[in-house]
């Protein structure tokens, strides 16, 4: 049994939550969020209250039970407060900046590095930060992840680009006799 899956999800004042046959829409201040959600889970949506329930009881629609209870949970989250991650870039001439709807890098690269924004997420880089925010948590996740894989921190030095808070593992590095 799901613990997630039981419980009730509440939707706040001001959201809409809409079920159009496996399609689920939620119409917030922030936005709109709409997901495709396979039929193994019967979602019911009743006086500001979201409830699931498991149509087979086999080992993959258990599985899926709490994983939409959380995504569902997200989406509602997401168009009420917007979700933000921080990246951190550290290193000689490492340099960030956002030009229109794009990321410009210099990561060390003898190229510059240009990066698309999607359309639904926010960037801004001030000096050596960059803060990315949007309403749909995979999407903001998903997104600074594939920054940080531009140029992951290293363990000698510390350089390259960690999330706000990470803590690198140094390493000692040569010894001299």
């Amino acid at each position: 049994m799901s613990r997630i899956g039981k419980q009730e999800i509440f939707i706040p004042e001001g959201v809409k939550v809409s079920q159009n046959g496996a399609i689920l829409s939620v119409v917030g201040p922030k936005g709109t969020l709409t997901k495709n959600f396979r039929d193994d889970i019967t979602i019911t949506i009743k006086d500001k209250v979201i409830n699931l329930n498991v149509k087979r009881n086999d080992k993959f629609s258990k599985s899926l039970w709490g994983t939409y209870a959380s995504h569902i949970k997200n989406m509602i989250k997401g168009v009420v407060t917007p979700y933000q991650k921080k990246l951190i870039l550290e290193g000689v001439g490492f340099k960030s900046e956002v030009k229109g709807k794009e990321l410009h890098f210099a990561l060390g690269f003898s190229h510059p590095v240009i990066v698309l924004i999607p359309e639904t997420i926010t960037a801004t880089a001030e000096k050596n930060n960059i803060t990315i925010t949007g309403i749909d948590k995979e999407l903001v996740g998903s997104f600074t992840a594939g920054l940080r894989a531009l140029r992951k921190p290293e363990p000698y030095k510390g350089k390259g680009m960690r999330y706000e808070g990470e803590v690198i593992r140094r390493k000692q590095g040569k010894k001299t006799v």
